[in-house]
């Protein structure tokens, strides 16, 4: 049996290398008195030739390099943020992308080849799916949307109707809009019809009936809004009695915003043209977001135009970070010069201007047939709701 070289042990003076220094000195080697001998292994003939005639090998040789390992990571800091397991499923999450083209030609392949060929979708697909999941998207709390412009027939009402029908369909419900109009509007009109009655002033008459934050429910609250049905959201009108004075005041408008707060995620409010009314004034201020509402029309682009110069005047802050622009063609063919203008002037006074075509179903006065309106309404209002949850 043979032992090979180790180059850790000591040397011994029979293996000194040749031109070692004199003081050299081997340590004695341990007493082994009463011991048995121990077993001494030969050592092999050609190790011990290659160590005597091998001028390099040399008892202070450095160790052979250990084979390359990777070290672990560093240990976290105190205070460094690591990665929980909410964000592993964050990432996951928005690396999941849309899935296959369901659109075009992409989604006729797709369908033709019964899934084994599945493309993935084309730009305007994405931007489709995109502006939903934004449309889609959690607030940290109830969002307020008011519609504004002091002129009649600036389609105000139209667009609340539009935006509830667009922003209950995508996110499935929890939206309510609201007829703020000091007197008496038209969105009870222009919306579904109810079993009931009731509007803004009937339910001021039974506030008290909520006042029990752990009693009342959303299900009372069906006794004064109009379910919109596969549009997904309600409807709160404004006084319809002809027999009833007064004025819906600054105070009012607190305490059903405050209720409508507790039930709804999204609030529309549709308001009246009297910029100096209590009530219109509590809604700007109290507004997440301001959509001026035009059509292409020189005198409505004008009043809404006017309508902001006077808020900047009154001191409202950041009215442009706060503010969108919807613009409407209220006929098949506009007058594509002012639409240009329109849209350059808003685009400089506000965060954005959507165009929205003209639809016969909005424009005819009657009850709005939400599943009658056009693909192209749809996509555009569509884009706009997305519009609006970005500035949120």
């Amino acid at each position: 049996m043979t032992q090979d070289n180790n180059p850790y042990d000591e040397p011994d003076s029979r293996t000194r290398p040749t031109g070692a220094p004199s003081h050299w000195v081997t340590p004695p080697p341990p007493s082994t008195a009463g011991q048995p001998p121990a077993y001494q292994p030969q050592p092999d003939p050609s190790q011990e030739a290659t160590r005597i005639t091998n001028p390099q090998v040399t008892s202070n040789a450095a160790p052979p390099t250990p084979a390359a390992v990777t070290p672990p990571p560093p240990p976290a800091v105190h205070g460094q943020e690591v990665p929980s397991a909410t964000d592993f499923l964050d990432r996951r999450a928005e690396s999941a992308g849309f899935g296959p083209a369901t659109w075009g030609w992409r989604g006729a392949i797709r369908k033709m080849s019964g899934g084994l060929i599945s493309p993935k979708m084309g730009p305007a697909e994405v931007a489709y799916e995109q502006d939903r999941a934004m449309i889609q998207r959690d607030f940290d709390g109830p969002r307020t949307i008011v519609f504004i412009n002091p002129k009649g027939g600036a389609a105000k009402t139209t667009g609340v109707l539009a935006a509830g029908y667009t922003f209950g369909t995508v996110r499935g419900g929890g939206v309510v809009a609201w007829d703020n109009n000091e007197t008496r509007g038209t969105l009870g009109i222009r919306g579904v019809r109810s079993t009931h009655r009731n509007t803004t002033r009937e339910l001021l008459d039974n506030l008290a009936a909520f006042n029990n934050v752990y009693q009342s429910r959303i299900g009372d609250l069906g006794a004064f809004v109009r379910s919109q049905g596969d549009a997904h959201f309600d409807v709160l009108a404004s006084d319809e009695r002809p027999d009833v004075t007064g004025q819906i005041h600054a105070d009012d408008f607190g305490q059903v915003h405050h209720l409508l707060e507790r039930f709804y995620k999204v609030i529309l409010v549709d308001t009246g043209n009297n910029m100096r009314a209590e009530n219109w004034l509590a809604a700007a201020d109290t507004a997440d977001l301001l959509v001026v509402t035009s059509t292409v029309r020189e005198d409505t682009g004008y009043s809404g135009l006017w309508m902001l110069d006077a808020l900047q005047e009154s001191g409202y802050a950041d009215l442009k970070l706060k503010t969108i622009t919807v613009l409407s063609d209220p006929s098949p063919k506009v007058d594509t010069n002012l639409a240009r203008d329109l849209t350059e002037v808003y685009q400089q006074r506000t965060r954005g201007v959507y165009r929205v075509p003209f639809d016969p179903v909005l424009v005819a006065g009657s009850t709005v047939q939400y599943s009658q309106l056009s693909e192209e309404t749809k996509m555009s209002w569509l884009k706009a709701c997305a519009g609006m949850a970005h500035a949120l």
